[in-house]
């Protein structure tokens, strides 16, 4: 059996906001799943609010395939969190973008575009997943120009469902060749394309995710953060989330999952 158990306080009422994203659920990621169902219960119970940042699948290959055992197991435990009355909100991932009207219904949660401005305890926060910065990737950039087009995914989604599961695991290893010959740096967001989001909306403060490298940057224009990667199924462990409180306080949290 796999649990997790917070290093820090648990959320509370004044706990005004939570963020996530990366977690990259998937049945192969049983400790990881658990990780986060406990955290849904612990943390987001005790929040006003709730916001998906992306990836949180390891893949969505379309809403029609929100029955299966695995997938309909996460729609129900954001469900719980919603009927409880806290409000969930979500931003497609690179992995996840394919999310659509039937999911976020039968989940309880809002859909949001990237990147999405938000007010919370009186302080402007701009939301994105994070891979829109990342431009010096030229290629990565040219796919997900592509697969973001809405009549791509008509088309793609006009596919039977394993077809489209057959292609998606053809993307991903091809994802995962090129990125074995790439540097970090390039993977990493761009400098300009940052500073631009911060002078286009006016707003002193970015959280994303997308680049797995969870860190508070300091910008001549604001405070970016960037929300850790998710794996509790091999070692070194690590996960974690930003929470902002009623008076506008940033925190970052972290869990530690461990095997009984």
């Amino acid at each position: 059996m796999s649990t997790a158990q917070a290093t820090t306080t648990l959320a509370h009422p004044a706990t005004a906001a939570l963020f996530v994203s990366d977690l990259h659920l998937s049945p192969h990621t049983p400790k990881t799943t658990a990780a986060f169902f406990q955290f849904l219960q612990l943390q987001a119970l005790h929040a006003q609010r709730l916001y998906l940042l992306g990836d949180i699948f390891e893949y969505w290959a379309g809403d029609d395939d929100i029955n299966d055992g695995f997938n309909r197991s996460i729609v129900d435990a954001l469900k719980s969190v919603s009927v409880a009355g806290i409000e969930v909100y979500w931003i497609a991932g690179n992995r996840d973008f394919l999310v659509g009207e039937k999911f976020a219904a039968e989940s309880g949660l809002s859909l949001l575009p990237d990147p999405c401005v938000i007010n919370v305890a009186g302080v402007s926060v701009l939301l994105t997943h994070g891979d829109a910065c990342c431009t010096d990737d030229v290629d990565y950039m040219k796919f997900r120009d592509q697969v973001r087009n809405p009549a791509w995914q008509a088309g793609f989604l006009a596919k039977p469902l394993d077809e489209r599961k057959q292609i998606i695991a053809a993307m991903r290893e091809g994802s995962r060749a090129a990125q074995r010959e790439k540097s970090m740096a390039i993977m990493d967001v761009n400098q300009a394309a940052v500073d631009a989001l911060f002078s286009q909306h006016g707003i002193g403060r970015i959280i994303h995710g997308h680049t797995h490298r969870p860190a508070t940057h300091q910008h001549a224009s604001g405070t970016r953060h960037v929300l850790p990667d998710w794996d509790y199924d091999h070692a070194p462990h690590r996960g974690g989330w930003l929470e902002i409180d009623a008076t506008g306080g940033v925190h970052e949290r972290s869990i530690q999952a461990s095997t009984d």
